[in-house]
């Protein structure tokens, strides 16, 4: 069918066939009709390698990068429920989106920074993108990754 990702292809947005995880696990696992994606950051341009942004949010990085941030690694988590599903139109909603928001001391405003992810995933996904979500703040998240996020979603 692949109706999600010719939406995407109008948009100019083609999915890489494959991220896999940098060490010594699983990048998605399924259990039942679940899908579990491991942490995702903000892998530039789709590809292991370098971070597109890297530091702290609200010293090193503005309110709006960090909301970028987020949307590049719910992207991220969109190609390995891709390849969890083998079709994204396999997914029949989206459950709970859980972002860690490297910030810095006093920095309140997490959730802004995760709607980033949420916004994307609910314009990929339109109603079935809905979700639960948690955003938490971390002193420090690996490589110096501003955000780390993780998707639960369910298979038809």
């Amino acid at each position: 069918m692949n109706v999600i990702e010719d939406q995407l292809k109008r948009k100019g947005i083609i999915l890489p066939s494959s991220l896999k995880g940098i060490g010594n696990y699983a990048s998605w696992a399924i259990s039942q009709k679940t899908v579990y994606t491991s942490g995702q950051l903000p892998w530039k341009d789709g590809q292991y390698g370098a971070l597109a942004y890297e530091g702290k949010i609200g010293t090193d990085l503005s309110i709006e990068e960090g909301y970028e941030c987020a949307r590049i690694c719910a992207m991220n988590a969109v190609i390995q429920l891709k390849e969890a599903a083998g079709d994204l139109d396999r997914i029949k909603r989206i459950i709970r989106i859980d972002g860690h928001i490297q910030a810095a001391d006093g920095f309140i405003q997490h959730s802004d920074v995760l709607n980033g992810a949420s916004d994307l995933i609910n314009e990929i996904f339109k109603e079935k993108g809905y979700h639960t979500r948690s955003a938490i703040g971390v002193y420090q998240a690996p490589l110096n990754a501003p955000v780390l996020i993780y998707i639960i979603a369910e298979l038809e």
